[in-house]
């Protein structure tokens, strides 16, 4: 009986934690979908197709308007299989609230896009997206320069039909997002260096980042 009592004390403490910094996640975020959004087109205006002068110039102007060095510009690609899509990310941010990086694949995927805990941006950089939900009978059509925006708690099939590369910034609750993006290591690709190079980025920003302030 006492650990039951003290198990339900527990969980109604960290219920009351969580509910405490979900209402103010506001507070600790850093960048905006709207800006994100403006420096995408313009970094297309400014570069067209050549998505590597698009990718710079977006991390140019982010690392001198964001203050408290929270930036990752050394591009350290690695694979990223997640809900049956294979493509390719270079973080650029990682912290427990937020995240931004660049993601796509050359030659197209398709697969599940997760329910997550946070709010997803797709800013498309090249190429085109396709989405669906369930009841509809047509694509959603998301061409270069277009934002995909999938809420919290919702789901969707997505498809890249050819090369497709996107800014894509999370914001909410990143860690159980995880997950969702280490689940196809264990149950289909069984590769461990991905995993361990994923892990190693990914935690050295989002500690690196907690030991600036920036949840």
């Amino acid at each position: 009986m006492r650990s039951l009592t003290l198990l339900a004390t527990l969980l109604a403490l960290l219920a009351g934690l969580y509910n405490y910094f979900d209402s103010r996640l506001e507070q600790f975020y850093i960048f905006e979908p709207s800006q994100l959004h403006d420096l995408s087109q313009r970094a297309i205006a400014a570069h067209g197709n050549d998505t590597r002068a698009v990718v710079n110039y977006i991390v140019s102007e982010l690392d001198e308007k964001i203050p408290g060095n929270h930036l990752n510009k050394e591009e350290e690609w690695v694979f990223n299989n997640a809900g049956g899509a294979m493509g390719a990310m270079y973080i650029i941010h990682a912290s427990i609230t937020e995240y931004l990086i660049i993601f796509g694949t050359a030659i197209g995927t398709e697969g599940h896009t997760g329910r997550h805990t946070a709010d997803d941006y797709f800013n498309i950089l090249q190429g085109t997206q396709l989405a669906y939900v369930p009841g509809s009978y047509e694509p959603e059509v998301y061409p270069q320069g277009s934002v995909h925006h999938l809420r919290r708690g919702e789901v969707k099939q997505y498809k890249m039909d050819a090369s497709c590369f996107a800014l894509e910034y999370a914001r909410g609750w990143i860690p159980p997002m995880l997950f969702f993006g280490y689940a196809d290591t264990f149950s289909s690709t069984l590769d461990f260096p991905t995993l361990w190079a994923t892990s190693r980025i990914t935690g050295r920003e989002m500690i690196a980042n907690l030991f600036k302030g920036k949840m």
